[in-house]
């Protein structure tokens, strides 16, 4: 056997296993990718042979039953020369190589490939007829000499159960972002106990909070914590099952199970995980037998030790239509609340977004950005991408000017934005009191219901989170901005004056 000893060589195979990676990556999706695909390492290259080194076997296992017929397909592409691709653990011999003590190994399983069709299809191949080719037992070299082929070495059944059990697993964790990682968060002080929270899961071997319940309004980085949490196991231990889903999807899987009567096999899959995280949970208040399978489900891997990690809007005693005994429940571990961003994180992390855009933003747009869309993070990473975007298509320089030209529609809409100083000043208005009266401590009726309007006026209005309510009622606690919603909602169908006033107010704050 003769290797490939000269660099220039070497680095020219190099060059060409980045392009099959690019072509895997279109082909099979950034999640798939940063997960199972850019670990892979070439080993060597010899008399047509190439060997790609996996950090794991159960990753090897994995990208031979899913990738590795691909590789060697787009390999055969790139040059006619490579007639057999090996997947190796690193730092692992081949079976072939090990000492005649050790008992004999099990036949070698060689995934056999029809021939390359002659003309190059598109790099968007059927993921589902790659899949397709046939698997069969190790066939003597002579017959095998004229397609290229991709081995395996001691592979067995135990291993493709794996795989099947992995491959959905992935299916379910397929939509994670890779651009949500810790080094892209930015921490401040309204988000740094749920951060620290979020790392302290992700770095631990063992169960630190069980669950860690993350809760907070829109856009404010309870998905990006949870994505973060997730790429940051895999890339500590690939090995550990970590399944990441909406609540949504968790009970559209669950429907899916009962309707083709197939209950046991998703409690299975989701008992085995090492690591469960679900969003937004509030989807599935009021949402009877789904509850009934999470707090199952929850129980089984709580008493298996395994992690749990739950996202909602609102914190566990504050979900309304779930069942008390998973309210209890996700309250028993950490539960780590996101406040609204303050003026200086908005600007940190137009900051970060514009390094991460390679963009030159003067420091007077990012002021004016973080100055004038205070709503959620989403919106104010958007405002930037628009003018960046701009000045990139059009060649304008990114100025104040071009900023406020760019973004009037966005500027105008964050102005007539309401916020709970506007409503609790034109509910004063209305019921003859005084605004210092929504942040007192008297209970009179003439005060405590114009109160309670603007409290749920608020909810109903604004984009403020309960507890940020609550703060702006003379610090009351978010139970009680609970209490005056459902009171002023029990008053609506009772009183028809008050209700009229309510719903004047609505149209005048609206308008």
């Amino acid at each position: 056997m003769t290797s490939v000893s000269d660099p220039a060589d070497f680095a020219e195979y190099e060059a060409q296993w980045a392009r099959v990676r690019d072509s895997l990556r279109t082909e099979f999706g950034d999640a798939a990718f940063y997960s199972w695909l850019k670990p892979l390492a070439l080993a060597s290259v010899a008399d047509g042979r190439v060997t790609i080194q996996v950090p794991t076997r159960f990753m090897r296992d994995w990208v031979v039953s899913h990738y590795a017929d691909r590789i060697r397909v787009l390999w055969s592409w790139e040059n006619p020369a490579v007639r057999r691709v090996d997947i190796a653990v690193a730092g692992v011999k081949p079976a072939a190589a090990e000492a005649p003590a050790q008992p004999a190994p099990r036949p070698a399983e060689v995934v056999d490939l029809p021939p390359v069709p002659m003309a190059v299809p598109t790099p968007m191949a059927s993921r589902s007829a790659a899949a397709a080719a046939p698997v069969r037992a190790a066939a003597p070299r002579a017959a095998t000499a004229a397609a290229p082929a991709i081995v395996i070495a001691d592979a067995d059944a135990e291993a493709e159960a794996g795989s099947r059990a992995a491959e959905r697993i992935d299916q379910w964790s397929a939509g994670l972002d890779p651009r949500f990682t810790f080094d892209n968060f930015v921490c401040g002080k309204p988000n740094e106990l749920a951060h620290a929270a979020a790392l302290r899961v992700a770095e631990s071997e063992t169960v630190q909070f069980n669950p860690l319940f993350l809760y907070g309004g829109v856009g404010l980085g309870k998905t990006h914590l949870m994505h973060a949490i997730a790429w940051h196991i895999r890339g500590r231990n690939p090995r550990r099952k970590v399944v990441y889903m909406s609540a949504e999807k968790f009970m559209y899987e669950f429907i899916r199970a009962l309707r083709y009567k197939d209950t046991m096999a998703f409690k299975e899959q989701f008992r085995s995980v090492d690591v469960l995280m679900i969003d937004d949970v509030q989807f599935i208040s009021g949402k009877d037998s789904t509850q009934e399978e999470f707090f199952h489900t929850f129980n089984a891997l709580v008493d298996q030790n395994r992690q749990i990690v739950v996202s909602g809007d609102r914190s566990p005693s504050d979900l309304d239509g779930m069942e008390e005994r998973l309210r209890s429940r996700l309250g028993w571990g950490m539960v780590a609340d996101i406040h609204p961003t303050t003026y200086e994180l908005r600007l940190g992390i137009l900051q970060q977004k514009a390094d991460q855009l390679g963009a030159v933003v003067p420091v007077k747009v990012l002021e004016f950005l973080a100055h004038k869309i205070a709503s959620n993070v989403r919106e104010l990473e958007g405002a930037l991408n628009r003018v960046v975007a701009h000045a990139t298509l059009v060649g304008r320089a990114i100025t104040l000017e071009t900023t406020q030209e760019v973004l009037q529609d966005l500027l105008r809409a964050n102005e007539r934005r309401l916020t709970i100083e506007d409503i609790q000043k034109r509910v004063a208005e209305h019921f003859n009191i005084r605004v210092s009266d929504m942040h007192s401590a008297r209970r009179s009726r003439a005060i405590a219901r114009p109160r309670q309007g603007a409290m749920y006026l608020a909810k109903q209005l604004t984009q403020s989170s309960l507890p940020e309510i609550g703060r702006k009622f003379g610090g009351r606690d978010h139970t009680t901005v609970m209490h005056a919603v459902k009171k002023v909602e029990e008053l609506a169908g009772q009183d028809a004056g008050f209700s009229d006033d309510i719903e004047l107010l609505r149209r005048m704050l609206e308008s």
